[in-house]
């Protein structure tokens, strides 16, 4: 039987890396059968290709770049690791997916839904997530609460107007993605933990 595969979306400093290892450490507890993983990265070369695309000496980087080396990333990342742990019947957890690229690159760099669709047919076509927990929570809040931007992340340094566009991004896909939830992240990480354990319990993700 085919493993599940969710994916967690959400603006920088939205907290997903402290909700990633809150729901480790429960998966664990239960004894599920699970990989953690994250994009860009989770294998070898995706993990190199993360390192040129988060550069932040990087600035000439145009955009279409930025989208086809996060695609090129993916599809390198499901093929080595993704896929053989579903076909395996595991729980796969990753932190951010082609949502990402819909949000960031193809509304906020204003690239368009149909050309970040195109350049990841592969992934949204044989690999969509069963379920995307997206955690709501504005850039300015995000940014105050992880005391601003990493000055070391090409990404993190766009400013804030630009992940206010990818925020609006993800809004718009949250309205045409029924397998998107949205989680208020305003509360406390042990709050926001719960509501996502009993979101992934709902859907008969997890026991």
């Amino acid at each position: 039987m085919r493993g599940k595969f969710i994916t967690f979306e959400g603006c920088e400093g939205s907290g997903k890396s402290t909700q990633l290892k809150l729901l480790s450490e429960y998966l664990k507890s239960v004894g599920a059968d699970f990989i953690m993983t994250r994009e860009p990265g989770g294998s070898g070369i995706s993990e190199d290709i993360r390192k040129i695309i988060l550069n932040g000496k990087n600035t000439a980087m145009c955009d279409e770049c930025e989208a086809l080396l996060y695609a090129a990333a993916r599809i390198q990342h499901l093929r080595e690791t993704v896929a053989p742990a579903l076909a395996a019947g595991k729980l796969v957890v990753c932190d951010r997916y082609v949502y990402s690229s819909l949000a960031y690159q193809g509304f906020a760099r204003g690239l368009g839904e149909k050309f970040i669709e195109e350049i990841n047919s592969v992934a949204l076509g044989n690999y969509p997530p069963d379920m995307t927990v997206f955690l709501d929570i504005s850039p300015a809040d995000a940014f105050k609460r992880k005391h601003g931007a990493d000055k070391n992340d090409r990404i993190e340094q766009l400013g804030l107007e630009f992940h206010e566009k990818v925020y609006k991004g993800y809004k718009a896909l949250l309205a045409k993605h029924p397998d998107i939830c949205a989680v208020d992240c305003s509360g406390t990480k042990e709050e926001t933990a719960e509501k996502i354990r009993n979101l992934l319990k709902e859907r008969d993700i997890i026991k």
